[in-house]
């Protein structure tokens, strides 16, 4: 491995197995600590492996933490860059076939800008199917979870149990759920000006 001249000495990388936004492939994440590095996290993409680079002096729990907040941003840059209605159907079609067996099919998969408050919707007779525009930007496995849910729909009309056991099938429904939850609440929060260390 070649030596990383941010890397302190002493201090090997450590190397863990994480399940990225995708949900469908896990990659290893290498975190390097550096005694240079005072406050500033980072990432980045190394071919299937995702770095993570952490001042020396965090604890366990911090790496942990930081691990999972800079691969949910690696993410959400990522689904940012990426994803247009055209990538949407596409994604909505691979979807279907891992997680419905192909049954859902959807005619049209595109964002919208007039869903305010609600993150997706489905018209199950016309088979298209809206995404909000404040979905964008948000980690793949949220995005994934939402064209989940409104392409259930396809299948299943309603929120009954038939429709819930549909989506039992997507390992990462109740973090998606959490997240998007998370963002409602914190809309809902008092404004607080964001510093610079935060």
């Amino acid at each position: 491995m070649p030596v990383d001249p941010l890397h302190s000495a002493g201090q090997p990388p450590r190397s863990t197995t994480s399940r990225l936004s995708g949900g469908s492939r896990a990659s290893a994440v290498e975190v390097r600590r550096s005694a240079r590095r005072r406050r500033t996290v980072s990432a980045y993409r190394e071919g299937d492996r995702t770095v993570v680079l952490i001042p020396a002096r965090m604890s366990e729990a911090e790496e942990q933490r930081w691990v999972g907040v800079m691969l949910d941003k690696l993410a959400a840059q990522e689904s940012k860059r990426l994803l247009g209605d055209t990538e949407l159907v596409q994604r909505a079609e691979r979807l279907s076939g891992q997680y419905f067996d192909g049954l859902a099919r959807p005619l049209s998969v595109r964002w919208v800008t007039n869903q305010n408050t609600r993150w997706g919707s489905c018209t199950p007779s016309e088979a298209s199917i809206r995404l909000s525009h404040r979905l964008q930007g948000m980690p793949e496995y949220v995005v994934d979870y939402v064209l989940l849910h409104e392409l259930a729909h396809l299948l299943v009309p309603g929120h009954g149990p038939d429709f819930w056991r549909l989506l039992e099938a997507y390992p990462r429904t109740e973090r998606a759920r959490g997240y998007l939850e998370g963002v409602v609440a914190a809309d809902r929060l008092p404004y607080r000006p964001v510093t610079s260390e935060e």
